[in-house]
């Protein structure tokens, strides 16, 4: 099923049904440790990879997320799902986990609910509402950008433009119709010459761009 549009299920059907099935195509060490998470109440998303396990997540989570938890700073996790990146980002000072499903939001509230710093937000689509202006330091988003359309990126990066603070820094994962493996209908129609020209139109500064650890996508770190 694409996720081209707001009104698709899939995740909320996911966090409705075991996801044993998944073991099936996910390496050997990743589906243990979603069995291991699963069976323990552990944290819904780990069904499409352990940062703690995976060894391109290990990447992404020691490169693009860690060296930037401040304890003084604020982030955002767009897509945040249940949780499974926020994990990473609770040195900030406040995290807000924005997602649309509000079924995905309430576990997401359930799974943090011992973390007053960690904010549970349902959107209407690409806007982060209760987030001040200017007032982010770090924009995070792995697996959400991969399924929206161009419509809805551009709208996005207009959004994150308005809350992050200048000299903030922002990482994204987004589909690559470039690789094989993103050919799929569930990937939208994007690759790294469409991003970094909607990056740029709304002012952005991209600092990196990763083609190389995702197989069905790529990652831009950019800067305002």
């Amino acid at each position: 099923m694409a996720l081209l549009h707001l009104d698709s299920t899939q995740h909320v059907d996911m966090l409705n049904k075991p996801s044993t099935r998944m073991a099936r195509w996910l390496p050997v060490r990743v589906a243990r440790a979603i069995v291991r998470e699963v069976t323990r109440g552990g944290t819904y998303g780990l069904q499409w990879g352990d940062p703690d396990v995976w060894t391109p997540l290990i990447f992404i989570r020691d490169h693009y997320v860690l060296p930037f938890v401040n304890p003084e700073h604020t982030a955002v996790d767009i897509g945040c799902g249940g949780g499974r990146w926020t994990r990473y980002l609770l040195g900030f000072k406040t995290i807000y986990g924005v997602d649309y499903y509000e079924e995905l939001v309430a576990e997401y509230r359930k799974t943090y609910a011992r973390y007053p710093r960690v904010k549970a937000i349902k959107n209407n689509g690409t806007d982060f509402p209760g987030i001040p202006p200017q007032s982010v330091d770090f924009v995070f988003s792995f697996g959400t950008f991969g399924h929206l359309n161009q419509t809805l990126i551009d709208s996005y990066l207009a959004n994150i433009k308005t809350i992050m603070k200048p000299g903030g820094n922002a990482m994204i994962h987004y589909s690559d119709k470039n690789k094989i493996m993103a050919q799929g209908p569930e990937f939208s129609d994007n690759n790294p010459e469409q991003m970094r020209a909607l990056l740029l139109r709304h002012g952005f500064t991209i600092v990196r761009e990763d083609t190389g650890t995702m197989w069905n996508g790529s990652i831009v770190f950019f800067t305002i």
